[in-house]
């Protein structure tokens, strides 16, 4: 791997409007759209996937003015793609053509191949001329490479309407890392003025809930114009899965709580518009709807992505010994297979787990009523308290136990599971037995990473942050002796780095996510050594 000094380096002589959103608008033009003032290429550039020998490439072309996101319409039109390891593109690596149109949204999706492995690369598209931002994206190293050291950013809950992605803004600036991990929310479907109670700085395209393929399509759109996320796209490629939101909140296989049939039509057609607007719009690699997948980083890790949405049984509600069932699942079974197989097969040290909801079993305290209604409000609880939170893996204990029973009897060593969806920063040991911990051993453990925008504790009592919701958290940490830090407060994002001797996050936080400027300072950080299994609080953030 390439010290990250070297990364900064390259990306300096990049330059920043090799990066910028305003390079779009910059370019020579002929008749396309931009020539009426709407930039060809609004909507940035950006990768994902890597692989040792490959990486997806992604853009959206605005052809005409009439061209537009979910519009439907416009023509054919044929573009090209350069990628070169110099940022002048003197000379190419790779290079092609390939053609959209209204039929995927104009959106473009190439799967590039024969590169090299761990090599930072540049690359840009064409259309008549019009050339787009340039980005910079990374392939993963070769399957056998001894690596040193990995750097990933990882963020979840980036809702729109709440906030300004100014931890997008952070990532960007650092110049250090391999790839960005999304572990779901990308977008929100909700309508302008829904969901958000703390605050609401900017408001949802279209003006509706999105139910319609066009809608998805349109609010996708919105979001990739928020110059930030352009940029975090333009500067390393990116992994993602989708949690609820990308289709409708408490989504389950065959329905969601934020979906009324009468109303919004068979949520059947909703999800498969949601699905396919996913795949057109993000640099994700799919096999028909499939999302769940594994990418190998040499020998030092292999990150598994989860899909707990798709093929999961309907959620549950707290305290209802329904959650024990032996026929429910969060995963589905092909999938739970292919989990466990892959856990107990993979020959890297890290074995990284990518999931939207988190795994740690997490009992809810007994709170003073004005704590515990809005808790259970942010966690999608019924308003008279829980023990479990049923849309996580305690809904499904009958899945979990089948993974820690698989980790337990082939002494799988190094598995962390990285998490989203609460809103709240977590670091936990997955013991084998919760309720005996720390007596039963610890088989992995789990850092969740906060959310970028989305409402936590203090938005949701609109009081000042450090103050009630120090009190829930001291009660969870009390009460789960396996749970090592919860923070209910704080939004950003977090950088993760894994070595073989042990894998840290350190979670950083926004002074005031209504600001695109915001100040970001360090919260915390917390280590896995080495074949511990466990995690421990360390001072230092990474260099």
């Amino acid at each position: 791997m390439n010290h990250p000094l070297d990364r900064r380096a390259v990306l300096r002589a990049t330059g920043a409007a090799a990066l910028g959103v305003a390079a779009a608008t910059a370019l020579p033009t002929t008749s396309l759209a931009a020539a009426a003032d709407v930039p060809v290429f609004g909507h940035g550039v950006a990768s994902g996937d890597p692989l040792p020998t490959g990486v997806l490439l992604w853009t959206r072309v605005t052809p005409t003015p009439e061209s537009t996101p979910g519009s439907g319409v416009g023509p054919e039109i044929e573009v090209r793609w350069e990628v070169s390891t110099d940022p002048g593109f003197g000379v190419l690596a790779a290079a092609g053509v390939t053609s959209t149109g209204p039929a995927r949204d104009h959106t473009i999706k190439v799967d590039v191949g024969g590169l090299s492995p761990a090599t930072d690369y540049h690359y840009r598209f064409t259309v008549s001329g019009v050339r787009s931002p340039v980005g910079r994206t990374r392939t993963a190293p070769a399957a056998d490479a001894a690596v040193s050291r990995l750097r990933f950013g990882v963020v979840s809950c980036s809702n729109w309407q709440a906030g300004y992605f100014a931890a997008y803004r952070y990532l960007a600036e650092r110049g250090d890392l391999d790839a960005v991990l999304h572990m779901g929310d990308y977008l929100y479907e909700y309508e302008p003025g829904g969901f958000p109670v703390g605050s609401y700085v900017r408001p949802h395209m279209p003006p509706r809930e999105t139910v319609s393929l066009a809608d998805y399509r349109q609010r996708h759109a919105q979001y990739k114009t928020d110059p930030h996320l352009q940029r975090l796209h333009a500067s390393c490629p990116w992994i993602t899965t989708w949690d609820d939101h990308e289709v409708a909140n408490d989504a389950w296989s065959g329905g969601a709580g934020n979906h009324t049939p009468g109303t919004e039509g068979e949520y059947a057609v909703r999800k498969a518009a949601a699905h396919r607007a996913y795949f057109e719009w993000m640099p994700v690699r799919n096999a028909g709807d499939r999302l769940y997948r594994r990418l190998r980083f040499g020998k030092l890790a292999e990150l598994t992505m989860l899909d707990l949405r798709t093929h999961r049984s309907q959620q549950v509600k707290a305290l209802s010994g329904e959650v024990d069932r032996p026929d429910r699942t969060i995963a589905g079974a092909e999938q739970l297979r292919w989990l466990i197989d892959g856990l107990v097969g993979s020959s890297a040290q890290w074995k990284l787990v990518g999931t939207s909801v988190m795994i740690t079993p997490t009992l809810i305290p007994p709170l003073p009523a004005e704590l515990l209604g809005p808790l259970l409000k942010l966690l999608g609880l019924p308003q008279e308290g829980g023990a479990v939170l049923t849309d996580q893996w305690d809904g499904y204990t009958a899945d979990r136990r089948k993974v820690l029973k698989a980790l337990a009897e082939h002494k799988v060593k190094d598995t962390v599971f990285l998490t989203g969806d609460v809103h709240s920063s977590w670091a936990a040991d997955i013991p084998a037995d919760a309720g005996l911990y720390p007596l039963s051993p610890s088989l992995a453990t789990e850092l969740v990473c906060t959310s970028v925008t989305s409402d936590n504790i203090d938005d949701v009592l609109k009081v000042p942050p450090r103050t009630a919701s120090v009190l829930v958290e001291k009660a969870i940490t009390g009460l789960n002796r396996h749970i090592k830090w919860v923070e209910y407060d704080s939004h950003g994002a977090s950088v993760l780095e894994v070595t073989p001797a042990g894998t840290q996050m350190d979670w950083y936080y926004l002074a005031d996510r209504t600001k695109p400027d915001s100040a970001v300072r360090h919260g915390r950080s917390f280590l896995v050594k080495a074949g511990t299994q466990r995690v421990q609080s360390v001072t230092n953030p990474l260099v």
